[in-house]
Formats: C-alpha cells, sequence, structure tokens
C-alpha cells in the first residue's frame, strides 16, 4: 500500500532516542507518511535536511548545540519553503511567539503526539499552520500583552540566577537606579509579585531559560 502512494518524508531532530523510536513508529505506521532522517542535534538536523530535504521537519525546542528556533533560521534561511513542526514541552507563549516568527508551521506538545502529531504533519504538508491546542490558548492568554524589551529580559536572567541590584548594574553597566525601573517595569508587565513571582512567570511563558 505504501509503495502506491506518495508519501511524506519526515525528518525528526531529537535528542532523545526514545522519542525518535516513538516517532518512528507512529510515523511509519502511517500509510502516507514515512520518516526518512532521525539527528540529535540542530547542526545535524541541518545536514540531514540539506541531504535529504525532507516534506516535514519535526523540531525540539531544546537541543544540546543550539536552540530549535536557531535551527530553524538555518534551514529556512537556505530553503524558504521548508515545512517545519516544533515538537516540545514548552507551552510559553514567547517562545511559541518566536517559533512562528522564525517561520514555523505547526507547533504540538510532546504529550500530545499521538493525539494531534499526525493531523498536524498533513495540514502543515498540505500548506496550513496548526498550533496545538495548548498552544493556541497560550498565545491568546496573551494576546495584547506588554512584551519585555531587550534590556529588561537581561535584567531578569541575570536576577533569575541570583544576581543582586548592584550586581546586575555592575554587569549590565547601568545604575542601580536604572535596575530598579526596569524591576518596577517587568514586574508591572508581568503582573507579579516580587522577583521571584516575576522569574517562575517568565520561565513558563518561555521569556528566560535556566
Amino acid at each position: 500500500m505504501k509503495d502506491s502512494i506518495k508519501q511524506i518524508r519526515i525528518l525528526s531532530v531529537d535528542d532523545h532516542p526514545l522519542l525518535r523510536e516513538g516517532l518512528a513508529a507512529i510515523i511509519n505506521s502511517q500509510s502516507d507518511m514515512i520518516l526518512t532522517a532521525e539527528a540529535s542535534n540542530g547542526k545535524e538536523g541541518i545536514e540531514q535536511f540539506r541531504k535529504h530535504l525532507p516534506d516535514i521537519t519535526l523540531m525540539d525546542l531544546r537541543l544540546p548545540d543550539m536552540s530549535g528556533i536557531d535551527a530553524v533560521i538555518a534551514i529556512r534561511s537556505e530553503f524558504p519553503q521548508a515545512h517545519i513542526i516544533i515538537l516540545t514541552t514548552s507551552e510559553g507563549d514567547v517562545e511559541i511567539g518566536r517559533a512562528l516568527s522564525a517561520g514555523v508551521k505547526g507547533y504540538v506538545l510532546k504529550g500530545m503526539v499521538r493525539k494531534e502529531l499526525l493531523d498536524v504533519i498533513r495540514l502543515v504538508h498540505a500548506g496550513k499552520t496548526r498550533l496545538s491546542k495548548q498552544a493556541a490558548e497560550q498565545i491568546a492568554e496573551h494576546y495584547g500583552d506588554d512584551l519585555l524589551t531587550r534590556r529588561e529580559i537581561e535584567v531578569l536572567q541575570l536576577a533569575a540566577t541570583g544576581h543582586r541590584n548592584k550586581q546586575i548594574a555592575y554587569q549590565l553597566e547601568i545604575t542601580e537606579e536604572t535596575v530598579k525601573f526596569h524591576i518596577k517595569n517587568i514586574l508591572s508587565k508581568l503582573e507579579a509579585n516580587d522577583r521571584t513571582h516575576a522569574v517562575t512567570i517568565a520561565i513558563r511563558r518561555g521569556i528566560i531559560q535556566l
């Protein structure tokens, strides 16, 4: 049956062998799909894309050598028509937004692979953009929120790793008063009670990573 129809050729990029094995079993059980290549990091994923030119690429966000979004950008800079689906545990709205801005056509949480992945692959292959239900809900929940500025993210990232205001000021070559001003804005934008709460929210939404 598989030989009689044109199959969707798929590349899987993920550093977890067991997940790749599971994806291979799910994909290869479908008459209209075939897993043509696998990669365990971003650099290998880019090389495998060049070699196989798959119809669909499944890309993890957390790779050992680079972020999945950077790998997406690298692939699409060479192959603008590449159809890439993010497959991840992260449901932060900011990270989803970055992925969509990079040209990703689909976003599926790993916990929903069996329920959603096959349908998303077919829809993306047909030229549509599809997010998992949870990802779409995250985008909708925070639509219109004020985004943190680049400097505010730098301040929050340092605060998240235990730096005090004086240390943050020294690292960023700004005054302590400026740091306090940024912290105040961060708390307001994230609707956080304090610095720790702000860090927790920022990690959940994918604004910063630890």
